[in-house]
């Protein structure tokens, strides 16, 4: 099993900047695609960002493209995202998540078997 923990959620004003951390336990990190996903009162969960296992490959929604940076350290057991130009359309509760590598990055939820708990991001305009 995967423990996944989120941190650097918070409050910031529109136009400010977060960077978002998931620490992965164990040792098998390195497997796994990467995503985070947001989900705001009201919607469904949506994929924000992906990176598959090697880092090279990416996906990121068009709502957050030229904005969020999704970056992996597998040394760390880490992944990133890096939130600039926030708006107040971006307050969610962010989620980490790991899925298996597949030949096609996975957008839909149901794509990945870990899950951190969350951690709110709250922008204010």
């Amino acid at each position: 099993q995967v423990q996944l923990v989120e941190s650097g959620g918070g409050l910031v004003q529109a136009g400010g900047s977060l960077r978002l951390s998931c620490a992965a336990s164990g040792r098998t990190f390195s497997r796994y695609t990467m995503g985070w996903f947001r989900q705001a009162p009201g919607k469904e969960r949506e994929l924000v960002a992906a990176i598959r296992r090697s880092g090279g490959s990416t996906y990121s929604a068009d709502s957050v493209k030229g904005r969020f940076t999704i970056s992996r350290d597998n040394a760390k057991n880490t992944v990133y995202l890096q939130m600039n130009s926030l708006k107040p359309e971006d307050t969610a509760v962010y989620f980490c998540a790991a899925g298996e590598t597949t030949l096609v990055v996975v957008t839909t939820p149901r794509g990945y078997d870990y899950w951190g708990q969350g951690t709110q991001v709250t922008v204010s305009s």
